[in-house]
């Protein structure tokens, strides 16, 4: 069995399905932090049967919540201080997101102006919809 080391302070990333940690890691931009990050892959889980899981050695400002929520609002997100488990934080689907996805509609304004942020809007919170602010594409 695997043991990775105790968290003194910082933020566990859990309940992540299994093979997504190093997507994850790129979407957060861990890799640009000077933390310390850890990533475990296909974890036994009782719930899930495998997960992924991401340790980080900083504190929740480094962790952006709207681009996990929108990757999955299932995460769950602990803060850890003192090696303890302080705060459990839960995600949602944010209303609004910026530069994570792009719109894929060649007519939208943002294919000719390179410079606009990409804006999506969750119009369907039921259904996790998100449609670009300028077009109203609907984002698949």
């Amino acid at each position: 069995m695997l043991n990775v080391g105790k968290l003194n302070e910082g933020v566990v990333l859990d309940h992540i399905k299994a093979g997504k940690s190093m997507s994850i890691y790129r979407d957060l931009h861990l890799d640009e932090i000077e933390n310390c990050v850890a990533i475990i892959k296909n974890a036994r889980s009782g719930k899930m049967g495998k997960k992924d899981i991401i340790k980080i050695e900083a504190s929740i400002d480094k962790v952006d919540l709207d681009i996990l929520g929108f990757i999955d609002h299932n995460i769950t997100v602990n803060i850890i201080k003192g090696g303890k488990i302080v705060e459990k934080k839960n995600l949602t689907l944010p209303k609004r997101i910026i530069n994570v996805i792009k719109c894929r509609n060649p007519r939208c304004i943002t294919s000719i102006e390179q410079e606009l942020e990409q804006v999506f809007l969750l119009t369907d919170e039921d259904k996790a919809i998100y449609r670009c602010m300028y077009c109203e594409e609907k984002y698949d």
